[in-house]
């Protein structure tokens, strides 16, 4: 494979790091250089002492990049925007967009496919790294969602409940489809049982899709087409992030898993992967043909299971959309940092015209209901 210059890694590493990847409105802000979010500077006045917990925060460590990563160009990218800095940068960041926690996940997808007592460990290692690193050294300042071996998923509930009880993480992050499967497949049952009795969330972030699907949807033989990896960014943050996660959302309630666990937490990010778009389209023309098999109507469920982030999408308009369907009780701010610039989505919230007391919920305080925890007093 050919090496790549900053401008293909620019526009490709949503596609080829498995991280959270540049949103389209970052990529925009980012090869225009003089965009700026919507926002009221009256409100952003009023609102400058807001704090902020990040709920979508990545990371990354030198065995991660080696495991997910397609060569050593793509390594130094990663490592040049500040992806696997646990310290001084990402702290200097943080202070400078005025964020006060970031709640950290491995990115994409993590080791969740590896299998067998090797993803058994190396979650583990990998969860035991930040407990015992970043987390210890600024315990103010970061929290985590457990990484958890998918693919063996009773060892997945138990590293859960280990990292909860004796790490304090928050929950856990999950990247995709596991193996072809979602989390609505029986298997995972044991995982999404002991979620419900440790009272923790699981974060639902795109993965790239398997590869039967990505070569029906997103592919062309057409070789110029794939120079700057067109395909790969079409079925990850360019579309089919998106609707992969959405999808598998709608999967969890058509078949029953909130039945079953009426209880659990889901969290989903970037101003809910289209679900505000798609909302009264699902939940009409599903409302019917899921009467006699759910015990409510399939609405619902986005108000009873889910919460959303708008990691990545600092857009009044899409927040607007989103609060319309969904309580704002259940919204939670989220940078995507580093893949997002923390200071241009705390400027442009500040700026957004709502009330104090929502603005406050959405910036703060739902994460804490949420996740049992407090910002530090400054």
């Amino acid at each position: 494979m050919k090496p790549m210059g900053r401008r293909g890694f620019l526009a490709a590493s949503t596609a080829l790091g498995a991280g959270a990847g540049l949103s389209a409105y970052a990529a925009v802000s980012a090869a225009d250089g003089d965009r700026t979010p919507d926002k009221n500077p009256d409100i952003a006045l009023r609102d400058r002492d807001l704090p902020f917990i990040g709920t979508e925060e990545t990371f990354t460590t030198p065995t991660l990049l080696k495991l997910n990563s397609i060569n050593q160009d793509h390594i130094a990218f990663l490592e040049g925007i500040g992806l696997a800095d646990l310290g001084r940068r990402r702290i200097g960041d943080m202070d400078a967009g005025g964020l006060d926690v970031q709640i950290l996940s491995a990115h994409t997808p993590s080791v969740q496919n590896v299998p067998g007592q090797r993803g058994i460990d190396l979650a583990h290692r990998l969860n035991r790294q930040l407990a015992d690193g970043p987390i210890a050294k600024y315990p103010d300042r970061f929290k985590a969602f457990a990484t958890l071996p998918l693919r063996s998923p009773e060892a997945a509930a138990d590293e859960l409940e280990r990292s909860v009880r004796e790490d304090g993480f928050l929950g856990a992050l999950t990247n995709g489809h596991i193996a072809k499967k979602y989390l609505d497949h029986p298997d995972f049952e044991p995982l999404l049982a002991r979620a419900v009795a440790l009272d923790v969330p699981i974060y639902l972030h795109p993965g790239y899709p398997a590869d039967e699907v990505f070569e029906i949807y997103y592919s062309t033989t057409r070789s110029k087409y794939k120079e700057e990896y067109q395909d790969y960014i079409f079925s990850g943050s360019g579309y089919g992030w998106h609707q992969e996660v959405l999808t598998q959302c709608i999967r969890m309630i058509t078949y029953g898993v909130f039945d079953r666990f009426p209880e659990l937490k889901i969290i989903i990010g970037h101003m809910g992967e289209g679900l505000p778009f798609y909302y009264e389209r699902i939940v009409n023309d599903m409302g019917e043909p899921t009467e006699n098999s759910l015990e409510k109507p399939i609405g619902q469920y986005f108000q009873d299971n889910f919460w959303v982030t708008t990691s990545a999408f600092p857009q009044t308009e899409l927040l607007n959309l989103l609060l319309k369907y969904i309580s704002v009780d259940r919204v939670m701010f989220a940078t995507d940092y580093p893949f997002a610039d923390i200071k241009e989505q705390t400027d442009w919230f500040r700026g957004v015209d709502l009330p104090r007391e929502d603005k406050e919920k959405i910036a703060f305080r739902n994460a804490e209901k949420l996740f049992g925890m407090k910002v530090p007093v400054k």
